[in-house]
């Protein structure tokens, strides 16, 4: 288990470096972040955008971008289809977002004949150090699916649980938070969290995943609070994961963290046949960084995105067959 993101990129820096493709790459803090990672975690960095944005904004900034490969672009969705597409075909092993809308970067992945999708829920991941907790703490979802109902929280936690699997985190502790930890069928959060916690007692995750549900932030992240209420728990107060309810709740807490807590933290979309970088334009070239560590990372021991493809393929495929 790692204790922070420099332990991580330290990891990243032992293994196969990778290549990182940015769509539309012309913003500041992003060039300033990748300029380190080019540096440090990656082999080759391809920026696709406009060429004389990148040289302008490199040059004002004093940014080094000479080692970077810039496909010059001017339309920010064709960027983004160039910059999926060379993913797609194992030019590039992952994939960040610059300087362009959410909903045309992802129209770009989700694209049937040359995106990245493998049949999975795709779903924000926030990786999260703050100083009060005592690990890192992995939050889902806060930036993608707006109210996710019951199948949508199986996909989350199954990429939750992916993810936190390859960082090496055994047993994997999930909450699903909620306001209170008595099931009210006015609630929905109460009830999706106490059938996603009889799914686990199923194995439904894995036999290394334990989910806690529904329970309150306070039980989650403080034993002491545990205590106090008699809430037991292997869960409580050690948490891995926290399940939001809505992408408000999980926006809202992602955000107290960083500007009131000072949290480091990294975002990683999984769910596709590669990591996915959503960084927002607010976030500083610390933490942009901190994803692309995260990213880089990831793709060491997530394999090739086209080997992936092909066998998701090939099991649905196998599934049609039986059927």
């Amino acid at each position: 288990m790692f204790d922070n993101f420099n332990d991580i990129g330290e990891s990243v820096k032992c293994g196969e470096k990778g290549t990182l493709v940015v769509a539309a790459a012309a913003e500041g803090d992003l060039l300033k972040a990748l300029a380190i990672a080019n540096e440090l975690y990656l082999s080759h960095i391809i920026l696709v955008g406009s060429r004389t944005k990148i040289e302008t904004i490199s040059r004002d900034e004093s940014i080094d971008v000479s080692n970077m490969e810039i496909i010059d672009v001017a339309d920010t969705a064709v960027a983004c289809q160039k910059a999926v597409s060379l993913v797609h075909h194992g030019q590039a092993d992952f994939i960040m977002k610059g300087l362009v809308d959410t909903s045309v970067f992802l129209k770009a992945v989700i694209n049937k004949a040359e995106g990245l999708m493998v049949g999975r829920l795709l779903s924000s991941i926030m990786m999260v150090r703050i100083t009060s907790y005592h690990k890192f703490l992995i939050l889902s979802d806060g930036g993608m699916i707006i109210d996710p109902d019951l199948v949508k929280k199986q996909g989350i936690i199954a990429n939750t649980v992916d993810f936190a699997r390859l960082l090496g985190i055994s047993p994997i502790k999930v909450g699903c938070l909620a306001a209170k930890e008595k099931v009210n069928p006015k609630m929905p959060a109460t009830v999706d969290g106490a059938a996603l916690k009889q799914l686990s007692q199923h194995q439904y995750f894995g036999a290394d995943v334990l989910v806690e549900g529904p329970i309150a932030m306070d039980l989650l992240i403080s034993q002491k609070a545990a205590q106090v209420k008699g809430y037991e728990s292997d869960v409580a107060g050690d948490a891995d994961v926290i399940i939001m309810p809505n992408i408000e709740t999980g926006n809202a807490i992602i955000k107290v963290m960083t500007h009131l807590g000072n949290a480091q933290l990294g975002g990683i979309v999984m769910g596709a046949c590669a990591p996915i970088i959503l960084t927002s334009r607010s976030d500083s070239y610390e933490n942009k960084l901190n994803s692309i560590i995260l990213g880089a990372y990831l793709t060491q021991r997530m394999g090739n995105c086209h080997q992936i493809r092909e066998e998701h393929q090939e099991r649905n495929e196998a599934i049609i067959n039986r059927k």
